[in-house]
């Protein structure tokens, strides 16, 4: 007898018991999501079946775009849900917002007393000095610090925690050593915390990636999930990408017309150690992007076939001086592409992405640099193709400069480090080169 895999029941199954732990009376919930496993969703599904049941709940997310995409989510699926967005002085709603009238937006808890729903950053959330509410849920949870969940915890009584737990951790610009191993350890995770502090706390796993492609969930889920694995919810040849025009035998189009075959496309550079705006890693870069605008991309999938313009494809880098040589190269020909680090791309999704790989051309491999978040979040974001550009010889990196962080007593291990983690991608990379 053969046992077909339905992605749709599989998931559905987590969701359910999801939701019926968070009616079975546990103070938290705590639910891993692998990238584009429909995290947002339960999260819409969640508050629903919790405000539908006459709960007040109030909703935690990290950035203000995530705060406008959750409102846009909840609004557009249940109009019928009293919806609040807590908010700064100043603030402007954005399109997402202003399209739902019925939102009502207040600097002040009180004022939204009659809305079931209240959804704020969780900076803003940590102004409060009164209030309480029966329910929270945390979006993004895993890139919450561990002190503002504690600045939080006074405003509700039960949680439902979700979040990614392979991309980037929580950041700070201060040294952070002093508290290392220390079970409130502020740079910590807020889910790790929580858990150290109640491991009796039901934890469940999303198993499913409805954005990544047949070709990508498996080298992603390998690198960079290998306890906690999981499956595309599409199928080899669900999805297909196809250029309107030929390629006329570039470096840059065949490393297009790879990604286009199998998904991926490593672009190799020479070797050669460089200043961190390599020019010429740039400028590849920018001409991959630019370059696939140029052949009218079409991608063909379960949601029909649209072309893949410029809103549709993502670039990105680790640093922020990179984000602006790389837009400076794009100019006019690339507008409308997205340009950003991988700390800014987490959650977003496109068509396409085009990545400089955080450690093409360098001569060390910091702890910054090889941070499996940071590739994670960068080998992730896209739904058919995602081509890497980098310099020959970051393998030899890799191995000429072997983890040397210092280990602290009571610090969970990190697993796969970076290093583990940069070695599986590349390995899967070599697969696909095209030497520049």
């Amino acid at each position: 007898m053969v046992v077909t895999f339905d992605p749709g029941a599989e998931a559905g199954r987590v969701v359910d018991a999801v939701l019926a732990d968070l009616a079975a009376g546990h103070r938290g919930v705590v639910v891993d999501s692998p990238p584009g496993a429909g995290k947002s969703t339960l999260v819409v599904r969640a508050a629903a079946h919790l405000a539908g049941a006459g709960e007040r709940l109030m909703i935690v997310a990290q950035t203000n775009e995530q705060v406008d995409d959750l409102i846009d989510r909840i609004a557009t699926g249940h109009p019928e849900l009293a919806l609040g967005r807590l908010s700064a002085a100043g603030y402007a709603p954005s399109a997402r917002v202003a399209a739902h009238p019925a939102v009502r937006i207040a600097q002040k808890a009180a004022d939204l007393d009659e809305h079931s729903v209240v959804i704020a950053t969780a900076a803003k959330w940590a102004t409060l000095a009164e209030g309480s509410w029966p329910w929270a849920i945390v979006d993004e949870a895993y890139q919450m610090r561990s002190d503002m969940l504690l600045r939080l915890a006074g405003r509700f009584e039960r949680a439902l925690f979700v979040g990614d737990p392979g991309q980037l951790d929580p950041f700070s610009t201060v040294e952070v050593e002093r508290w290392a191993g220390l079970s409130w350890d502020p740079l910590r995770s807020a889910v790790s915390v929580l858990l150290a502090h109640n491991p009796e706390l039901p934890v469940h796993r999303l198993p499913v990636s409805w954005r990544l492609p047949a070709s990508a969930a498996p080298v992603v889920s390998e690198a960079f999930y290998p306890f906690t694995g999981f499956r595309a919810g599409t199928a080899p040849g669900d999805r297909r990408l196809e250029f309107s025009a030929r390629g006329m035998g570039t470096p840059h189009d065949r490393a297009l017309d790879e990604a286009a075959a199998t998904g991926w496309a490593l672009l190799e550079l020479p070797a050669r150690h460089t200043v961190r705006t390599d020019s010429e890693a740039v400028r590849a870069t920018a001409a991959l992007a630019v370059r696939l605008l140029q052949r009218g991309g079409v991608a063909h999938s379960e949601r029909g076939t649209a072309p893949v313009d410029a809103a549709r494809i993502a670039v990105g880098a680790a640093h922020r001086d990179q984000v602006t040589a790389l837009r400076a190269a794009l100019g006019p020909a690339g507008a409308g592409v997205t340009v950003d680090t991988a700390n800014r791309l987490q959650g977003r999704e496109y068509d396409v992405t085009v990545v400089l790989h955080p450690l093409s051309g360098r001569r060390d491999a910091t702890a910054f640099h090889l941070e499996s978040g940071r590739l994670c979040v960068l080998a992730s974001r896209h739904r058919h193709a995602c081509v890497v550009v980098a310099r020959a010889g970051i393998p030899e990196l890799l191995d000429a400069h072997p983890s040397a962080e210092p280990v602290h007593l009571n610090v969970p291990v990190r697993f796969p480090d970076g290093w583990e983690a940069n070695q599986a991608i590349l390995a899967h990379l070599a697969e696909h080169r095209v030497r520049a």
